[in-house]
């Protein structure tokens, strides 16, 4: 498979290439600058410059693009609407690295994890941002979108274990009672769902089993 990587440059984007090429997928890389990760092959370029051509013939895009400054979370929404335009009909997968602040509590579907008194206040700007963004993949409905939750515990520096579960809106955790995935885990489980398919134009969530 072809697979572009949104800010290939970053923790995410950096995991989901080395897994990627490690299965022999041809993967480019799309950065501002000098690739750092593993990926074959590269396009220098601003996510917000990319155009429909840059991404013809690629069968997924992933969009590990992530901000935290006040100045660059609305980019989250920002390149979420980008990506739906340019994306508008293509036969393109769009894979997104989403947050965990937006999954639900319960299937009610009312309130979020991010509403609640234990959500760290640091991360509440990003979880709101992040959801921004989720909501406009919502919108696109011409686009082969599907955007990926990661536990609440999303650590950059854990093992890869190869175990993990796959859940839908609503927040989970496992038997040792734990929200928790490692980034490498985590890339496992996306490339798996590049290669197989389905969830088209949902939001699901994965953690460690």
């Amino acid at each position: 498979m072809k697979i572009a990587i949104i800010a290939a440059n970053g923790q995410a984007g950096q995991a989901i290439a080395k897994e990627a090429v490690e299965r022999g997928h041809l993967v480019t890389a799309v950065v501002r600058s000098e690739n750092k990760s593993a990926a074959q092959e590269v396009i220098q370029k601003d996510a917000f410059a990319l155009s429909k051509e840059d991404l013809a013939g690629f069968d997924v895009v992933v969009n590990a693009f992530g901000a935290w400054t006040p100045e660059t979370l609305p980019d989250h929404a920002r390149l979420a609407e980008h990506l739906a335009t340019i994306l508008a009909g293509s036969p393109t997968r769009l894979l997104v690295v989403g947050g965990a602040g937006s999954l639900y509590l319960d299937e009610s579907q009312t309130a979020m994890l991010k509403d609640t008194p234990d959500f760290p206040a640091e991360y509440l700007p990003i979880a709101e941002a992040m959801g921004a963004g989720l909501d406009l993949y919502r919108q696109a409905t011409a686009v082969n979108w599907t955007y990926i939750s990661p536990a609440a515990d999303f650590d950059a520096e854990g093992q890869k274990a190869g175990a993990y579960t796959l859940a839908g809106e609503v927040f989970q955790v496992n038997a040792q009672g734990e929200s928790y995935i490692s980034y490498a885990d985590y890339a496992v489980a996306l490339v798996d769902i590049a290669e197989k398919g389905g969830y088209q134009q949902e939001r699901i969530s994965v953690f460690a089993s």
